[in-house]
């Protein structure tokens, strides 16, 4: 008999392989009891339900028991309306933001005054989406003629709100500054500036707990800040500006009488508010983020003509001209290419080509931007594969690697690589561009590691530093790698335990593959959108006999389940498990597949392992 996959045993502290036995398969023994592992080392386990929850959802919404269990934990009981229809209703009063009514009455003077404004903000999706936001409210009142803006160089000037953005600020006779997705921590940055005469109005999102924020600021809006009671406050920084649009037109003499009016402006701005917020991750559990990504995606779906001639291109140059656009077109089409530009040359060219007035130029910048992509794609992959081959044996339980840009550790793809890591091993990674003397890294981490508090742990070694809980970024002096290596490392084994140490992929519903059928899949959109807090539903599909398995080109592995397609990626190596004509256990994501007006259900595959004897 031939054996798929290397079968181990986790026990306490150690790992160990054993010799092949009857069947091939991972075990874990934990609690004293042996539990499998899937194909990809994983321990499986099903999502607790409160079956008097589901019960009545069943009976209140006419929800299928599959349905129901799916959006069970999601939900308060006083909130599944809402949660299923999302609305302007949803919407939080901007005024209750410490700072909003500081920072409105600071940018009404601006604009009696005419004064110069100037925006800055970071080169990410988050940072181009709040400057366009930013602008489109400040044009609301006249005031385009005297608004510029300002995206930092990844490369020339790094992250944050730079000191040299500040002086410049001061040398260009700018009169207030405002910044989105950066600020907050950049103390020095905004004293330079207001030491200058410059005033500076921070919109942000990324203030870690028991941190303060630049007392010189005129006016902070920062919902984790210290005294802010907004009740949402896990908005992006591109939510942030949006609530600062919507107080400020609030007040606005067109506006403030005209409800649908209002609705209207706020309703062009959720559509880039929506790519903002989806792809900065944060959390669509909050029912302002739903809203804010729920109105915006009715917006991306209407016909193309109805958007602007950047936008327009944009989704063009992405394949998204069916109408059909979710939370996964941005994270996986729509926010890989804005990004491209940020990562791999500057993201001026963002807002260039949303700002763009003709059809022929805006396709040609979006094209620009798809080519970038595909360069990043490539330049990632590479470093990708460079970085798995040298993970240190036995893994640490923070990996730090690190290499000069000049041997392809490109400082533009540090994160995207950093996550790929993360996931392959389960480990908080830390990817290290070295230039000359400096170095620039991205950290991403697992869910017992907060990637800010890690950095914090090891501040004595940084220079500048930031970020999420799951994510951050630093500077850090090449003589200072191996002593940050060796104190994350500490730091990752004081929060771990041997349980944490092996993923694990939680299902939100167990069914068999007979449940799973197209009427299923399109009731499952209604959970949406999806993203952060609010995954995409994972299925324990029970008892499957694949069929017809195939490799598409080489590298992924589809087959199918009575009848209904089954896609995973990367996963040539599983390709004999497959094909063996054994019953398994998948874990997998349902998916409605359009193609040519026609539509059926899709399996995307996460994971799989042998069917319970």
């Amino acid at each position: 008999m031939s054996i798929l996959f290397e079968p181990k045993f986790v026990q306490k502290e150690k790992t160990y392989s054993i010799l092949p036995i009857d069947k091939a398969v991972c075990m874990i023994h934990a609690h004293g009891v042996l539990m499998q592992l899937s194909v990809t080392n994983r321990r499986w386990s099903l999502l607790s339900t409160d079956l008097v929850t589901v019960r009545r959802l069943m009976n209140e919404f006419a929800l299928s028991p599959i349905i129901a269990t799916c959006l069970a934990p999601v939900v308060a009981d006083n909130s599944t309306r809402s949660w299923l229809q999302p609305s302007f209703d949803n919407f939080h009063d901007p005024f209750l933001m410490k700072g909003m009514h500081r920072a409105v009455s600071r940018l009404q003077q601006a604009f009696r005054n005419r004064e110069r404004i100037r925006i800055v903000t970071d080169y990410d999706v988050d940072g181009t989406t709040s400057s366009l936001v930013l602008q489109a409210a400040f044009r609301a009142f006249g005031h385009g003629d005297l608004v510029d803006y300002h995206i930092p160089d990844r490369f020339s000037e790094g992250y944050g709100f730079s000191e040299h953005a500040a002086h410049k600020a001061v040398e260009d006779n700018i009169d207030l500054i405002v910044t989105a997705d950066i600020g907050v921590r950049d103390h020095i940055s905004v004293n330079a500036a207001v030491a200058g005469g410059v005033d500076v109005l921070i919109c942000d999102h990324h203030l870690p707990p028991g941190q303060s924020v630049p007392a010189e600021a005129h006016a902070v809006l920062c919902p984790p800040q210290y005294g802010c009671t907004y009740p949402n406050p896990g908005l992006a920084a591109c939510g942030v500006a949006f609530k600062l649009a919507q107080a400020l037109i609030s007040n606005h003499p067109k506006y403030k009488n005209d409800p649908q009016l209002q609705q209207r402006f706020y309703l062009s701005l959720l559509k880039i508010v929506s790519i903002g917020t989806v792809a900065d991750m944060v959390p669509l559990s909050t029912m302002e983020n739903r809203a804010i990504v729920s109105l915006g995606l009715q917006q991306l779906r209407q016909p193309l003509r109805s958007h602007s001639m950047g936008l327009q291109a944009l989704l063009e140059s992405c394949g998204l001209i069916d109408g059909w656009i979710d939370s996964s077109s941005i994270g996986f089409k729509i926010g890989p290419r804005i990004n491209a530009a940020g990562r791999l040359k500057v993201a001026t060219d963002v807002i260039d080509l949303f700002l763009s007035k003709d059809i022929r130029q805006a396709r040609k910048m979006a094209q620009d931007l798809d080519l970038l992509n595909q360069e990043r794609k490539q330049i990632q992959e590479a470093l990708a594969n460079k970085c798995q081959s040298i993970v240190p044996n036995p893994v640490p339980d923070f990996i730090v690697l690190w290499g000069h840009e000049r041997d392809g550790w490109h400082r533009g793809v540090v994160g995207i690589v950093a996550t790929k890591i993360r996931d392959m091993f389960h480990r908080s990674t830390a990817i290290v561009a070295i230039n000359g003397g400096q170095a620039r890294a991205s950290v991403r981490t697992t869910d017992t590691i907060h990637a800010v508090e890690a950095l914090d742990s090891v501040n004595d070694l940084l220079g500048r530093y930031g970020g999420h809980a799951a994510a951050a970024g630093f500077d850090v002096p090449v003589d200072k790698l191996e002593q940050l290596a060796h104190r994350l490392n500490a730091f990752a084994q004081l929060k771990l335990n041997a349980q944490a140490r092996i993923p694990e992929l939680e299902m939100r519903v167990q069914c068999r593959p007979q449940d799973v059928h197209l009427q299923m899949a399109n009731s499952l959109r209604k959970l949406g959108p999806f993203g952060k807090d609010n995954p995409v539903p994972l299925f324990w599909v029970k008892n499957v006999k694949p069929t017809r398995p195939q490799l598409l080109k080489n590298t992924h592995l589809k087959f199918f389940i009575d009848g209904n397609s089954a896609i995973w990626w990367d996963a040539k190596k599983h390709f004999p498990l497959v094909k063996s004509g054994q019953l398994l256990d998948i874990a997998a994501r349902i998916e409605v597949n359009r193609w040519k007006q026609r539509t059926s259900v899709q399996y995307m595959i996460e994971d799989m392992r042998l069917a319970d004897p």
